[in-house]
């Protein structure tokens, strides 16, 4: 049997585990940049068009590891009163012979609390479709002829729906949001392997709460920590912690942890919470202005368990545009 079939059976039986129906879902580490794959509120957030490019390569070193890119795109439709967010998310992943790809159309109804503008709170829903397939071409059995395997790909597609609510203020912010609307309904149109469904393909609902404040430690200097909680309400509750320095507007510089906590109790503590290990990961990240438009950014996620001397890390690269600066500048800068 081939590595890349290899793996991507000891991730499946890794993440999703004997009697698991769903998987969870794709998180970059340098969504603290821009959160809009994280909430559908955020779209329009920067009250400016803003252009991201994302490419992920995961566990490097290993045939067949997880490679993911996102392209996003988001902006507000009235630049007068900058009420309406609007986005367009694209996202690709390939997990050996797994692949998905999806594409979400968001938009935010962003309210004004105050007449200083310094507080919105946005109300965003985000609509899209995600195919789903497997190339049974990638895999190698050891006995030929194994009915098991597919002939060729196959593929199938799930629409999806996410909710989100955002607030912020110069000064700090939280949002809350709910991922994966349609999982979880049963369907014979999933993957069929010798008249069996191949349900770990197709997603659990997700929770996601995100927050952060800014510090101002010296003229010049801002430390922004923040955090986010991610659940998917039937295994594990994943946790990041990060913190930015943030130097003269233009470089940013920082870290991030990330840890399976047990905030609930559920039955899989049972049978596995003695042998699941809280260490994930920790991760070094650094964005830095090329200028007024242009950014560019890097982390690098090292994997504290068991896998840490099995692989090379987990590299992350940015690019992100603005284009169709408002006539009328924005006089404080985004930092969130």
């Amino acid at each position: 049997m081939k590595k890349s079939l290899q793996l991507f059976l000891i991730v499946l039986f890794v993440l999703f585990g004997s009697e698991s129906k769903g998987q969870q879902n794709i998180q970059m580490t340098q969504y603290i940049f821009n959160s809009i794959s994280v909430n559908p509120g955020y779209a329009g957030y920067k009250e400016e068009w803003f252009g991201q490019l994302g490419l992920r390569s995961q566990w490097t070193g290993w045939d067949g590891a997880p490679k993911t890119g996102m392209i996003s795109v988001d902006g507000v439709l009235d630049p007068e009163e900058r009420r309406h967010g609007v986005g367009l998310v694209v996202i690709g992943d390939q997990l050996g012979a797994q692949a998905a790809t999806s594409v979400y159309a968001n938009y935010a109804l962003r309210l004004q609390l105050d007449r200083s503008d310094e507080h919105r709170l946005s109300l965003g829903i985000a609509g899209g479709v995600t195919q789903y397939s497997l190339d049974g071409n990638k895999l190698s059995a050891i006995d030929g002829g194994d009915q098991v395997l597919p002939e060729g790909k196959i593929s199938t597609w799930r629409p999806d729906v996410r909710l989100g609510v955002y607030y912020s203020n110069p000064k700090w912010y939280v949002g809350a949001s709910v991922q994966d609307l349609f999982a979880g309904t049963d369907s014979d149109e999933d993957f069929q392997f010798n008249q069996n469904s191949l349900e770990s393909l197709a997603r659990n609902t997700h929770g996601y709460l995100i927050a952060g404040v800014l510090f101002e430690l010296d003229p010049g200097l801002l430390l922004r920590p923040s955090i986010l909680v991610k659940d998917d309400f039937r295994g594990p509750t994943s946790l990041d912690v990060n913190a930015m320095f943030i130097f003269n507007d233009r470089f940013w510089i920082g870290g991030g942890y990330r840890t399976r906590s047990r905030i609930f109790d559920r039955d899989y503590t049972d049978y596995s919470a003695n042998k699941l290990s809280s260490l994930n990961s920790v991760s070094g990240i650094a964005q830095f202005y090329v200028s007024p438009t242009l950014r560019i950014g890097y982390s690098y996620d090292h994997m504290l368990n068991r896998m840490g001397g099995l692989q090379q890390g987990t590299h992350e690269v940015t690019l992100g545009v603005t284009f169709g600066r408002l006539a009328r500048q924005i006089l404080s800068p985004r930092y969130f």
